[in-house]
């Protein structure tokens, strides 16, 4: 069979899957593409969603030759020829520079002038964020655009199209597998397809689960029993059963759930579920996200499994999660008030509480508010026992 991927690729705009809020009819980047005004640019977003594949069409659409390059072998002297060639060229050539969070600090600076002097469109495409490495000077020069994971309706859609172009036949379950463990990623459930359809006549779960046991992406799956598996592991969690906990969390793994997306669920749920009734749990959580990333399965379900026993039987206090929204809500609400003038920078005023023992009775607020009640269970109880002590008040006065 021929690559699907490749046979499938997109090649105008209008074919693109996905990215409504960048593609739109009437959305800036539509626009900047179609009146040839694209500034250089950076797509970045996870793999599989177009970033390349943009870059192609856009290419193709203003008519400039194309170059593909990939930061982590990119070699100067290879730019500098393409500059060289196009420098009396009406048409300059785009360069594309794939993991360009990768272009090291003398890359860029050799791209700058070209940059400058629009010697070249330089498009470049990372899966992380590229503002951090990239250089000011790159930055002011170029746009950054972020770009999302397909959505589950977009995916089945384009599989409902291939499956009857290419006359494969696919169960149902096998077409939600298909989808869901892509993870939003178009070029890797087609990569399965392909797979699959040279092993059979008739795509089957078990022969996609055969090829990849588990899903791709953390958070791909959009199906309700995995929104309902996670939920009932998240409620048994907060309703401190163990067992139950375990039950669900071992159907999430069995269903193919990647570690990374239960791992996240999980950190959520120790600051908004146990917070400050037992602090330990958020670092355990984040640890174990951290870990997740890094060996996958099978070894993650018991690093899952660790944290999933600690945060049931940990005591449960929700008072930080109430306190910010309860703050979100009055600001939603208009209350907006002025800060207070002895506590602003360089407050002449401001009682420095370093100079009273570690507090003094003075007003943050110009105006009485309240948002957090403290439940008293597990350590949040010596927190409160704590502010008490310092403040020698049940509130601090406002």
């Amino acid at each position: 069979m021929v690559n699907l991927a490749l046979k499938y690729r997109p090649k105008t705009l209008d074919e693109l899957i996905g990215q409504p809020h960048l593609l739109g009819k009437n959305t800036v980047l539509r626009k900047l593409i179609g009146s040839d005004a694209l500034p250089h640019t950076f797509f970045y977003g996870p793999p599989g969603c177009g970033k390349t594949t943009i870059a192609r069409v856009i290419a193709s659409i203003l008519e400039r030759p194309f170059y593909e390059m990939n930061a982590t072998t990119l070699k100067i002297e290879d730019l500098r020829k393409i500059f060289k060639e196009y420098t009396n060229a009406l048409q300059k050539p785009l360069i594309f520079i794939d993991e360009v969070h990768r272009l090291s600090k003398n890359q860029q600076e050799v791209l700058l002038p070209f940059m400058e002097n629009n010697a070249a469109l330089i498009i470049g495409a990372s899966t992380e964020n590229p503002y951090y490495s990239l250089t000011a000077a790159m930055r002011s020069r170029s746009h950054l655009f972020a770009l999302e994971s397909i959505s589950e309706k977009e995916m089945t859609a384009y599989l409902e199209t291939i499956l009857s172009r290419e006359n494969i036949t696919v169960e149902e379950k096998a077409k939600e597998y298909l989808v869901f463990s892509s993870g939003g990623d178009v070029r890797a459930m087609l990569n399965l397809l392909e797979s699959a359809s040279a092993i059979t006549q008739t795509i089957t779960l078990e022969i996609l689960k055969q090829i990849r046991p588990h899903a791709m992406q953390a958070g791909s799956s959009e199906s309700e029993s995995h929104y309902e598996l996670t939920s009932a592991m998240i409620k048994s969690i907060r309703g401190s059963d163990i067992d139950a906990s375990i039950y669900y969390l071992a159907r999430l793994v069995d269903g193919g759930e990647p570690a990374e997306f239960i791992a996240r669920r999980l950190t959520i749920l120790a600051s908004e579920d146990i917070g400050n009734a037992n602090p330990p749990a958020l670092n355990l959580a984040s640890s174990t996200l951290n870990i997740v990333k890094h060996i996958g399965y099978p070894e993650a379900r018991i690093s899952l499994s660790q944290l999933v026993i600690y945060l049931a039987s940990s005591p449960k206090s929700n008072s930080a999660y109430m306190a910010i929204n309860s703050a979100l809500k009055a600001i939603k609400e208009g209350e907006i008030h002025p800060i207070p003038s002895h506590i602003k920078t360089h407050a002449k005023n401001y009682r420095y509480p370093h100079d009273f023992n570690g507090w003094v009775k003075q007003s943050y607020l110009s105006t009485s508010m309240h948002f957090y009640d403290t439940k008293q269970i597990g350590f949040e109880k010596q927190l409160f026992q704590w502010h008490e002590k310092i403040t020698k008040s049940s509130q601090i006065t406002k």
